[in-house]
């Protein structure tokens, strides 16, 4: 694990070598949060594992000379990029379904309101935890990693510098709010 975090910081100092052997290393870390992400949402994008790892990756790139502390920042950070990227293709689906810049026209308007779309849910569970996190950031961040990042009890507190203990009490006193939230 030493060997990751040298090569983290020798990639935040813009040595693109580096970078691309941290995602080697990381990759079937990766996959795994990847493939715990997408299997959660369904089917309300098109993405793939593999497309969502790469386009990760991509988007680590272009985000410049981020540092990270060790490989569990790294994820931390991943799994947030990779919900940015689950979020922003459910709403281009969600606007080209609907014809993009079309004229819409409703025919029946109660079966438009009865009928919930899945990438519906998904931006309201985004809109709840940006809610979330507005009140108390670390409860938001535990979600994240969690739910949409797929990490551990144990690598979140390492993550948060908390104990497991708190993360726990976290993850109970999240999911109360969100599910008050959502109803």
């Amino acid at each position: 694990m030493a060997d990751i975090t040298k090569l983290l910081r020798a990639a935040s100092s813009g040595d693109r070598g580096a970078a691309d052997q941290v995602i080697a290393l990381l990759y079937d870390d990766l996959r795994r949060m990847a493939h715990s992400r997408l299997q959660r949402s369904g089917d309300i994008t098109l993405l793939d594992t593999t497309a969502l790892v790469h386009e990760t990756y991509l988007r680590l790139q272009r985000s410049g000379h981020v540092e990270f502390a060790d490989r569990k920042h790294f994820l931390a950070y991943a799994a947030q990029v990779m919900r940015t990227i689950v979020i922003d293709a459910v709403r281009a689906r969600r606007a080209d379904r609907r014809g993009g810049d079309a004229l819409h026209v409703t025919l029946n308007t109660e079966v438009g309101e009865s009928v919930a779309m899945p990438g519906e849910d998904v931006l309201r569970v985004h809109e709840a935890l940006d809610e979330l996190s507005s009140i108390d950031e670390r409860l938001g961040r535990v979600v994240e990693m969690r739910y949409f990042g797929g990490l551990s009890e144990m690598e979140i507190a390492d993550c948060l510098g908390v104990t497991e203990r708190t993360v726990q009490r976290d993850w109970r006193k999240a999911r109360l709010l969100l599910s008050a939230v959502l109803k």
